[in-house]
Formats: C-alpha cells, sequence, structure tokens
C-alpha cells in the first residue's frame, strides 16, 4: 500500500497507527506542508492519504498561505478521486471544510482526556461498528466543525459535551476524527514543547498541567492503542480490501 501524509508540524505524525503501517510494510510519503514540501501532482499514485493535526487554523491561510494547495487536494482526492481518506484533528477541520462545513471557535476548547459518545449510525458503520457506545480519547482542539447537517453524504458517528462531530463520514471512504486515536507514550510531552499546545494547555488548567495530563493519557494508553490497531485492521481489510 501507498499513502501520502498531509503533515503541519513534524512531531505531529500518524503515531500508532503509522508504527502499525510500518510493520505492515507500507510506502509512505510524507509532505510536510510548514517547511515548504510540495504535494505531488499526481494523487492517483496513492491508495490513501492521512492528514495529521497541527497548531494553526483553517482560516491562517495568509500566515500559511499553503493551506490553500491542501485544502485543493483534499476535495480533488475526496471528492473527485473518492479515494480513502482519515482526517485526525486539524484534518478533521480541513474535511469538513472541502465538504462545505464551517470552522468555528469552540466553546469552551476541549482540552484533556474526555469522553466521546457514538451514535446510532455506529452500528451499521464499517470502521466503528465494534467500538463500545463510549470511550476515552485524547482532546486538544480550540477550533471544530460546524454546519454539515445539510450535506446528505455526511453521516455523524460521534459527538462529545462540547463537539457534534467528534467523528463523521463522507460518503463511505473518507472520515474526520477531531480527537487524537492515534497516540504514543511520547506524544504528549512532545506536543507540550509546542507554544500553541503549551498556551492552550495552561490557559485551561494553569501551569504544570502537562505532567498531570501526560500521566492521565499514559494511563487511557493501552485502550487508545488498541482502538487504533481496530481502526486500523478495519481501514485495510474493508476499505481497502487488502
Amino acid at each position: 500500500m501507498d499513502a501520502i501524509i498531509l503533515q503541519h508540524i513534524k512531531i505531529e505524525d500518524p503515531g500508532y497507527i503509522k508504527d502499525l503501517m510500518l510493520t505492515d510494510g507500507w510506502k509512505l510519503t510524507t509532505i510536510e506542508l510548514d517547511e515548504g514540501d510540495k504535494i505531488p501532482n499526481n494523487l492517483n499514485q496513492f491508495d490513501a492519504m492521512f492528514c495529521m493535526g497541527g497548531p494553526m487554523d483553517t482560516w491562517m491561510e495568509k500566515k500559511h498561505p499553503w493551506l490553500i494547495e491542501e485544502k485543493n487536494t483534499i476535495k480533488e482526492f475526496v471528492i473527485n478521486l473518492k479515494k480513502p481518506f482519515f482526517g485526525f484533528c486539524l484534518g478533521c477541520q480541513l474535511l469538513g471544510e472541502a465538504i462545505g462545513g464551517k470552522v468555528v471557535k469552540s466553546d469552551p476548547a476541549e482540552i484533556g482526556i474526555m469522553n466521546v459518545d457514538f451514535s446510532g449510525a455506529k452500528e451499521n458503520d464499517t470502521l466503528f461498528s465494534t467500538f463500545p457506545d463510549k470511550i476515552k480519547a485524547l482532546q486538544w482542539h480550540s477550533y471544530e466543525v460546524k454546519n454539515l447537517e445539510s450535506n446528505r453524504d455526511v453521516t455523524l458517528l460521534a459527538s462529545s459535551k462540547t463537539t457534534k462531530y467528534q467523528i463523521f463520514k463522507y460518503q463511505s471512504h473518507a472520515y474526520g476524527i477531531q480527537f487524537h486515536i492515534e497516540i504514543k507514550n511520547t506524544t504528549v510531552n512532545d506536543w507540550g514543547c509546542v507554544p500553541e499546545y503549551k498556551f492552550a494547555l495552561e490557559a485551561q488548567f494553569g501551569k504544570g498541567a502537562l505532567e498531570k495530563f501526560d500521566k492521565e493519557a499514559k494511563l487511557n494508553m493501552k485502550q487508545m492503542n488498541n482502538f487504533s490497531t481496530i481502526l486500523y485492521s478495519k481501514f485495510k481489510r474493508e476499505i481497502l480490501k487488502i
């Protein structure tokens, strides 16, 4: 399998899912957009696209002009080519915009290990049908997707108290996941070094919050890694047919 990974900061890659892909011998093409990497013209060569999180927001096109090309690339891959797509956090929001939604500031921001509740649509979903009705997931976002209700190709799969579109599906091949299911033991400390992330964390919980957040994440790591494994296995088998 050949996958393209759109990254917005080097430390935010597909994490545990990337480890699973490498173990299976996937060919991974990582485009580090924030460092000036260019997206290949021929998207047909890729079997899947992963679009990751980042410290910037979807509306910051003046500061990060590469967002314009990235948005067009996602539209081409998802809407025109109808190829398998996963968007995490910022990647989820970019998918939401691509299919006609709006990204707005969350009130309040969601940061921490928090509950995500699945909708009844989960029961018939290709990837999430065997997940429990409620899971704990790592949240670290200040913006979210809205206004997807009028798109009949969108299925809402999970929500939280704050964020309606925690997981949504476009048609049957593209998924937006607002939270982080792909994390590893090093993730929270790595991300805590990013000024924007650290500011958001301390604004909500005060100074010294990183250590507590890291400890809570590690307590839930085994479960989150297990969910990543299920998601990846079903993605291979049911979406990519391998």
